[in-house]
């Protein structure tokens, strides 16, 4: 039997038109996008399908939107027998992660990142905060010149993607400053990020106050198979100890280069990523060029990796 990896995408990854031919191919799909809509009272369909982008892009739909479409993939691999044998998600995708591990059920899980994508949107005021991708300087440079700016100024890593491409994240005014002395240090590029607030910097930490109790109302269940864990890069499946690492990941860094560093080092034949778009698979080809991956979209993605999975099982 072969063994795979799967990762979920995070927020960034959406784009008009995703699941429509998985809606329109399979009925437990159609199933879960429609009770989704009902349990959040969003016409979350509508807005996959046809949009507007916009709309589709604020961060209170695109994430149980992303995290609808990967659990609806994943309930058709398990009704194939496919699950993995650990997994991970890049920031919201954890969420897609815990329900493909059976720590949350899909629509307690929309639910839970509806709710953190309000508190995220509210946390600081709207055009205050800012995010960048560093390209080309390493996580020490990078750290460098953030421990070097003014004190009233935020910035802090947001995301470790793969080598050399790092996400910085604060206030506005910050992340202006930090890019002009990013590319005197040395980066290639810094490009702003199309986001509307500064993710997994501390400037989150009153949303994940907020946060708490709606994770402590939610029904989590200890995790089947490992989950590595954004704040850790470590696997958890105790359900109090992944409680506690939910909060953490709304104020820290994402450390996904050391999770897919961690991933290629264990005996597997695939990393799959489990939902719309490609840039994990990207991010894999970086960290380990020779790993085999997968991204499963449409019927057809999914058909040629369950075939590929029950070649000489």
């Amino acid at each position: 039997m072969k063994r795979v990896a799967f990762v979920f995408p995070g927020q960034g990854s959406q784009e008009v038109g995703m699941g429509k031919a998985l809606y329109e191919t399979y009925d437990e799909v159609k199933d879960l996008f429609e009770q989704a809509d009902e349990e959040l009272e969003v016409p979350l369909t509508k807005l996959m399908f046809d949009g507007p982008q916009d709309e589709l892009t604020k961060t209170e739909h695109a994430q149980p939107a992303l995290l609808i479409n990967s659990a609806a993939i994943v309930s058709l691999l398990e009704k194939e027998g496919i699950e993995p044998v650990m997994t991970a998600g890049h920031s919201l995708g954890e969420y897609s992660a815990l329900v493909a591990s059976k720590a949350l059920k899909p629509l307690e899980a929309a639910a839970l990142v509806h709710k953190r994508g309000q508190l995220m949107e509210h946390a600081y005021p709207t055009g205050k905060g800012a995010m960048a991708a560093v390209l080309g300087l390493d996580q020490d440079a990078i750290q460098n010149v953030l421990e070097g700016m003014k004190d009233d100024e935020v910035v802090d890593l947001a995301n470790i993607n793969c080598p050399g491409q790092i996400v910085i994240s604060g206030s506005k005014e910050g992340v202006d400053q930090a890019s002009e002395q990013l590319k005197e240090a040395g980066a290639k590029r810094v490009l702003p990020l199309n986001v509307s607030g500064p993710f997994h910097s501390r400037l989150m930490k009153p949303a994940s106050e907020d946060f708490s109790e709606a994770l402590k109302n939610a029904d989590l269940s200890d995790a089947s198979i490992p989950v590595y864990a954004n704040v850790t890069a470590e696997p958890v499946t105790d359900k109090q100890m992944i409680e506690e690492l939910l909060i953490e990941q709304l104020y820290s860094p994402v450390r996904f280069q050391q999770i897919l560093e961690k991933f290629v080092e264990q005996d597997i034949d695939a990393i799959v990523e489990v939902g719309h778009g490609k840039v994990l698979s990207g991010l894999v080809r970086k960290v380990k060029r020779r790993m085999k991956t997968f991204q499963i979209q449409d019927p057809e993605t999914l058909q040629a990796f369950i075939e590929w999975y029950k070649e000489d099982s």
